[in-house]
């Protein structure tokens, strides 16, 4: 039987549809979702690209090795080396001395560390470190040094002091097989304790001496026998030497080459830094202790591939810097020797001359600051001895009559401005940078001898002062105290001091005198100096030229972030009042790396140019121009060498 249905019925079913709208799609709600979780993945990619820099998608996924990087905490391990105590009389606390200082060390850098034994190593329990600290490992067992060349060999790195492996693990002595095989390095000889403590000279411009003034010089204690070694491989670079040139004759090059006490370099696959003295021998004042912080510092970041980076001391390409200055005396009229010379190669020079001799020779002097810069030589008083410890100098408002007297007198002969300043007895203290602030000079020439091979700025009274010291030997040494007349010897021992500034990369101060060096017989060595110093890619420049530079220099910021393996990035900041030109950042990467790309974060960043130094992993940033105030991060790119 058909059963009807009431037309009011159908049309209700029909308002319920129309109400409801069209039935749902969970198929394109499906493929919306998985649309919208696959662009999300995508800007996800897209960020951590540009955050950390190029990667590959495997190292991001959550994998158990993945997940076990991330988990793992880099730790160092530190031998207490127990064969080596037992060679030294019951009660000796040398070994513990040592152990001490390497834990102040490490925890004012922040490095996790264990304390192993010599059974460790032999048992390979050190491979699982990223680093290994030998602290003064004397005497270590066959066994040890089959598993440190073991573990040298897989990629490891060992920081080490003193002689290691001289002796065997029973006390016996071994010999320097192991020091030279796996550092390169030759054993010269130990210095012995016949005074306090011995000067230690650091080079500049490289990755373990980031940050330390170049040439600084490290006092380290004699009672531990520092030790003089020589790189023999070029897989090793050598950092610092023991010879003292202020002290000790002899040939210099040799000097140096023969005395290295901190080296670095690579075995295998691995890397080591060698210290030639113990941790707890470096003696001084505080800024001794803060350098060589850094140094320590320094040492662990090259050794587990962590980069360093600073602005290099001299404008691209130069790879140290030298002054000349002429100065007059008696004899004045053999200025003309040198400034003859030095106008043939366009070197302009401030000319130093003394008041008194100023004042009897007035057309003299007008004709010299026509052309050049002059500068004063004046008493100030004297030191009795020769190390500075009995300052005799004048107080602050003779030393301030004394420079202003100088000052008018010579002004008044020439017409010119006078800015520099240079103490008859070669001496300064305090009041002297006090009377200079106050009288209007801009840098002091000094023979004083201080911690550094590079120009110092002093501030005083909110003015600057740019302090030259002495930093190689003048012709009264070379030729009044050595005694050469002979022209080529003359040069050659002139060459050896500007070998030696190259090597550490630091200023080479020149006096040239009207009594000696400028006498026509020998003012032709001169030219030869030019020379040389031109051949070797050394910054020939003025005091002027100097003082702008080390001020525009010194107020510049560089640091560094590590954002992935493959990224780093280099703050540039310059809050001073004046605009930088033409510097250059070196970034050491410490690791091998390829495939380089420098960009920005902010656009419209002018990038700069660069070079990179494959053999030394070193990044060169030439940065033409920073502006006052300007802040410039560079991101640099890169793809890592497999080892």
């Amino acid at each position: 039987m058909a059963v009807r249905i009431p037309e009011n019925t159908k049309d209700r079913g029909k308002s319920t549809k129309s109400k409801l709208g069209l039935r749902v799609n969970y198929l394109i709600i499906f493929l919306s979702g998985l649309v919208i979780l696959i662009c999300g993945f995508l800007v996800f990619l897209l960020i951590v690209k540009s955050v950390y820099g190029n990667y590959e998608l495997k190292e991001i996924l959550p994998t158990k090795e993945n997940l076990e990087q991330l988990a793992y905490e880099e730790k160092a391990a530190m031998l207490y080396p127990q064969y080596t105590e037992n060679r030294f009389p019951e009660g000796s606390t040398w070994v513990q001395d040592n152990i001490a200082a390497w834990e102040t060390y490490l925890g004012i850098i922040k490095i996790d560390y264990d304390i192993i034994s010599d059974l460790d190593i032999e048992l390979g329990r050190h491979m699982d470190y990223s680093l290994l600290i030998l602290p003064g490992a004397q005497s270590i067992s066959d066994q040890q040094i089959r598993q440190i060349k073991k573990y040298l060999d897989k990629g490891g790195s060992v920081f080490a002091t003193g002689g290691t492996a001289s002796y065997s693990d029973e006390g016996k002595w071994r010999g320097w097989e192991f020091f030279t095989e796996v550092y390169g390095l030759k054993f010269n000889k130990e210095i012995k304790p016949d005074e306090l403590y011995k000067v230690h000279t650091l080079r500049g411009n490289l990755p373990i001496t980031a940050e330390i003034p170049t040439g600084y010089t490290l006092k380290i204690a004699t009672w531990d026998r520092p030790m003089y070694a020589e790189v023999l491989e070029p897989r090793v670079t050598q950092v610092s030497f023991w010879y003292d040139h202020r002290k000790e004759a002899g040939l210099v090059r040799e000097g140096i080459q023969e005395s290295a006490g901190i080296a670095y370099g690579g075995y295998g696959k691995g890397r080591f830094v060698w210290f030639g003295f113990q941790l707890n021998s470096v003696i001084g004042k505080q800024e001794d202790y803060i350098y060589f912080e850094k140094l320590f510092k320094n040492s662990v970041n090259w050794l587990t591939y962590n980069p360093t980076s600073f602005v290099k001391d001299w404008p691209a390409p130069y790879k140290a810097a030298a002054l000349i200055i002429p100065t007059i005396g008696s004899n004045i009229g053999n200025v003309s020797n040198a400034t003859s010379v030095l106008k043939s190669v366009e070197y302009d020079p401030t000319v130093f001359v003394d008041v008194t001799v100023a004042y009897r020779n007035p057309t003299v002097l007008r004709g010299l600051s026509r052309t050049r810069e002059i500068g004063i030589i004046t008493d100030i008083g004297y030191l009795e001895s020769a190390d500075d410890t009995t300052n005799s100098l004048f107080d602050r408002e003779t030393q301030t009559a004394a420079l202003q007297f100088a000052k008018d007198t010579l002004e008044a002969l020439t017409g010119v401005p006078v800015k520099g300043m240079t103490p008859y007895y070669g001496f300064y203290d305090e009041n002297t940078l006090q009377a200079l602030a106050n009288t209007g000079y801009d840098y002091l020439v000094t023979d004083s001898l201080t911690d550094r091979s590079v120009p110092k700025i002093e501030i005083r009274n909110n003015e600057s002062i740019l302090i030259v010291t002495k930093t190689a030997r003048d012709d009264y040494e070379v030729i009044r105290d050595y005694g050469l007349t002979n022209l080529e010897f003359q040069q050659y021992t002139y060459e050896e001091d500007i070998d030696r500034l190259l090597f550490e990369g630091g200023l080479y101060v020149l006096k040239l005198h009207t009594d000696a060096q400028l006498l026509s017989s020998y003012s032709s060595v001169v030219s030869n100096i030019v020379k040389y110093i031109n051949d070797n890619e050394v910054w020939l420049t003025t005091l002027p030229q100097l003082k702008e530079w080390w001020e525009q220099k010194g107020g510049l910021e560089v640091s560094y972030e590590t954002r992935s393996k493959r990224r780093i990035t280099v703050e540039v900041s310059n809050p001073k009042k004046t605009d930088m030109v033409d510097f250059v950042v070196q970034v050491n990467l410490n690791k091998r790396i390829t495939d380089i790309e420098i960009s920005s974060e902010i656009i419209n960043t002018k990038l700069p140019e660069y070079q990179f130094d494959a053999e030394k992993n070193i990044l060169y940033l030439f940065i033409d121009e920073l502006g006052s105030g300007e802040t410039r991060i560079y991101i640099v790119d890169f793809r890592n060498v497999a080892a």
